[in-house]
């Protein structure tokens, strides 16, 4: 499976089968994150067989079971671009898992952060975790319940994008798989426009942790189904083909 087509299969796994994950994955993920860590100048650790950030109900709110395995992004909390990035990559992290046949999740506040074990220093904050693993087939009672509460509709692409001419195949193609991006904010608040002939992507609140790793979650969808091309990082950052 590429990172192209776990775009349309991925979707939120709260419930994990609590065992090892096959050597060769571990060591592909270990090495993706490392990768991306360096391209994008940023702080992204992993955690294997360690799931006590998530273990009982204080932090977790029992909305996950049998998480061994995770991801934690972690940046200076003012550094408004550093944490888009996170965003960025840590999508593209997620989309390789689901492409290596493992259930993820982005969570942004139900784990304990002081059961992390990370060392920070200076401003630095555990901004998000991604959980992965192994997974059931399909999702068990619970994961349905916690969807139906959780799940929002999905925005269409004419309320995601701003045009003030036609746009061409690839840029609703970019679309398309924006809309299919997880919003840690649930509320898919990036807004993408096509002004004489420049393409840009912004979120209305620049304050909202959320809404940031919003705008890098979804700017890396656009990218991918676009079919290439870079993005400028920050708030109206443009997009190159």
């Amino acid at each position: 499976m590429t990172i192209h087509e776990a775009i349309d299969i991925r979707h939120s796994r709260r419930k994990y089968i609590p065992k090892p994950l096959e050597p060769s994955i571990a060591e592909k993920l270990q090495a993706l994150a490392e990768e991306y860590s360096q391209a994008g100048n940023l702080r992204m650790e992993l955690v294997f067989h360690n799931g006590s950030a998530f273990n009982g109900l204080r932090k977790s709110y029992g909305m996950f079971s049998g998480v061994e395995h995770y991801a934690g992004l972690i940046a200076n909390k003012n550094d408004i671009e550093a944490i888009e990035r996170l965003g960025y990559y840590g999508e593209l992290l997620t989309l390789h898992a689901v492409a290596l046949g493992l259930g993820t999740c982005w969570v942004g506040g139900s784990f304990d952060r002081k059961a992390c074990p990370f060392k920070l220093s200076g401003g630095e904050t555990i901004v998000c975790t991604i959980t992965f693993g192994d997974t059931q087939e399909q999702n068990s009672m619970r994961e349905r319940l916690i969807y139906g509460i959780t799940h929002r509709k999905t925005k269409s692409a004419e309320d995601m994008m701003e045009a003030d001419a036609p746009v061409p195949d690839w840029f609703m193609a970019g679309m398309r798989a924006a809309q299919k991006a997880p919003s840690a904010t649930n509320k898919q608040p990036v807004v993408f426009s096509f002004k004489s002939g420049k393409v840009m992507a912004a979120i209305p609140d620049i304050k909202n942790t959320g809404a940031i790793l919003d705008l890098g979650i979804a700017k890396l969808h656009f990218e991918l189904g676009a079919g290439g091309g870079a993005w400028g990082f920050g708030n109206g950052g443009a997009y190159s083909r």
